[in-house]
């Protein structure tokens, strides 16, 4: 990693995250019942337990919703999540003055246009082999994890060693702890 994305992921206080296309793979998968139901990738859960444990905030900004992404963000105990969200960048906005965090200390995670504000906006921009050329220009990494395949969890760990914390997380769980849900 070159010095200018470790000091970009040093600087991470929120971490603001898509949810089709980054938490999942982007399909939609509608049941006999009209249900919506979505995957979500069970070390992408984790590394958002062990980024909130760190003492760093994630919050969920999604053009759509649903039952299932209600339920996924209950269980990771995101608080900040705002879903069917026509603008993206006038909800980021509110976000960072309510988090009381500069947009220099805000990793975002997009792939497709109605991110582009947010990307154009946060200091640091991540996204997925599969987004579009417009966030991918604006990204200051693109993951080798596919969406709703580890790409959270690769960033999350990306900035956790920017900031000299993951060997202590691996120490953590190298000892007698035990295994906490994700």
């Amino acid at each position: 990693m070159n010095k200018t994305l470790k000091d970009k992921f040093n600087r991470v206080k929120l971490l603001v995250l898509d949810v089709d296309g980054i938490l999942t793979d982007g399909r939609i998968i509608v049941n006999d019942q009209g249900r919506e139901t979505k995957h979500f990738d069970v070390q992408d859960g984790f590394g958002i337990v062990l980024f909130q444990r760190a003492g760093f905030k994630v919050a969920i900004i999604s053009a759509r919703g649903s039952d299932a992404v209600k339920a996924r963000t209950m269980d990771l105990k995101i608080s900040k999540v705002y879903l069917n969200a026509r603008n993206k960048l006038k909800i980021y906005r509110q976000l960072a003055k309510s988090s009381g965090v500069d947009d220099q200390e805000v990793c975002f995670m997009g792939d497709d246009l109605p991110d582009l504000g947010v990307a154009q906006t946060v200091g640091t921009v991540c996204t997925v082999p599969s987004a579009r050329e417009e966030i991918r220009k604006e990204a200051d990494y693109v993951t080798s994890c596919s969406a709703g395949r580890g790409a959270v969890r690769e960033v999350i760990e990306l900035i956790l060693k920017s900031k000299g914390m993951w060997e202590d997380v691996v120490k953590e769980y190298a000892s007698d702890q035990q295994v906490r849900n994700h």
